[in-house]
């Protein structure tokens, strides 16, 4: 069963940091770009960022740019977002989500395994 499972999400101030994991089971990472989305209450889902297959070529919505930083480790066939210097506006469900392809899309319905969501909570 091919699964996708987040991780590290939770209450933090603004200004403050949290790590978010993704960890693949039921198949090899390595074969897949991955990408991160977020959803608000009440808002549409919203492309954070994603990871070429290769690891080699990463991007980040502008909102983000700068703050946060996504990597990836096929040997643990795990993804990591790091989210640095947060705000109250980056509130919200965190997915990750997998596409067989050698480059990420910033559309979320490309996109056919999602992990559950963890929420992140940024208060001011």
């Amino acid at each position: 069963q091919l699964q996708l499972v987040e991780s590290g999400g939770g209450l933090v101030q603004a200004g403050g940091s949290l790590r978010l994991s993704c960890v693949a089971s039921g198949f090899t990472l390595e074969s897949y770009s991955i990408g991160w989305f977020r959803q608000a209450p009440g808002k549409e889902r919203e492309w954070v960022s994603c990871i070429w297959r290769s690891g080699g070529i990463t991007a980040y919505a502008d909102s983000v740019e700068g703050r946060f930083t996504l990597s990836r480790d096929n040997v643990k066939n795990t993804v990591t977002l790091q989210l640095n210097s947060l705000k109250p506006e980056d509130t919200g469900i965190y997915y990750c989500a997998a596409i067989q392809t050698r480059y990420c899309s910033r559309t979320w319905t490309d996109y056919g395994y999602w992990g559950q969501g963890t929420q992140v909570t940024v208060s001011s």
